[in-house]
């Protein structure tokens, strides 16, 4: 059987390339969502669904919203996903750059790729909820003179024609995807595999050094913080809720760690246990 993986946006967009790619040679069922909510709740509702996640990205930093729905949830991480993300300006074919005047996408990718466009000032740069959604308009409508700017997986997929490639300002664009899962599911996808990275998410009471006695513990069992982020808990004035990153080398020495920091932080959750990603 299949795989199915729910994704937030269209079939093309950078959710699904990301999702291709951590599956790669296996057949994989997309199932796209309006937005990330829709998402968690379809996730909810079956517990065979994967879920292909953005959390963080290394321009526009982290998606907080996601931070906050996968905490919520049920589900845990089943593994990561780092894609180069690197835009194409793609149109309908035998179209020439000087024949575009509107460039559609995400405010997000326009803006990053804004230093290429305004050296093209015939191009009008419009706003669209989607990279790949506005690919899929333009091969729907046969827009002459628009041009999508998304990923060369969503330009082949609608059949556009790519007419000039990398066109994003920081060369160095990448995006961190979550693969998440029911816990059974993640499981069973995990069996057997090495664990060297979890995700934890604690809040602290608001007392003077209570954060750096965590981080000692951590250290003094040989743990990595890769990442580091807090957030202001609603209601509780002046506490935070941190969510952290944690590489090892020795599981035992991670599970110690966690026992030893325990009875100095609240609300606890491992967000999941994993095989860091590394590009071959």
């Amino acid at each position: 059987m299949d795989k199915k993986v729910t994704i937030q946006g269209v079939r093309g967009c950078y959710h699904e390339a990301a999702a291709r790619q951590y599956f790669k040679g296996e057949d994989i069922e997309i199932v796209p969502c309006d937005t990330f909510i829709d998402m968690f709740d379809i996730l909810r509702s079956d517990p065979s669904l994967i879920g292909s996640l953005a959390i963080e990205n290394t321009i526009a930093g982290s998606l907080l919203q996601n931070h906050e729905l996968l905490r919520q949830s049920n589900l845990t991480i089943a593994g990561e996903y780092k894609m180069h993300i690197s835009h194409v300006l793609a149109a309908l074919p035998g179209q020439k750059i000087e024949d575009i005047t509107e460039v559609n996408s995400h405010p997000m990718a326009l803006m990053q790729c804004e230093q290429y466009l305004r050296r093209h000032p015939n191009m009008k740069m419009v706003e669209t909820s989607d990279t790949a959604a506005s690919a899929q308009e333009i091969a729907e409508k046969q827009l002459t003179g628009h041009a999508a700017v998304c990923g060369s997986y969503a330009a082949q997929l609608y059949g556009l024609e790519i007419l000039d490639t990398d066109i994003q300002t920081h060369k160095k664009n990448f995006t961190r995807f979550l693969i998440i899962a029911d816990q059974l599911t993640a499981q069973e996808m995990n069996a057997g595999k090495p664990k060297n990275k979890a995700s934890i998410v604690f809040s602290l009471p608001h007392t003077q050094g209570s954060l750096s006695k965590v981080l000692t513990i951590l250290s003094f069992y040989d743990i990595n913080l890769s990442k580091i982020q807090s957030l202001p808990i609603i209601g509780r004035e002046w506490e935070y809720r941190f969510y952290i990153n944690l590489n090892f080398n020795d599981y035992t020495r991670y599970r110690q760690s966690i026992d030893a920091v325990r009875p100095l932080i609240t609300d606890f959750k491992i967000l999941g246990e994993y095989a860091e990603f590394n590009e071959q």
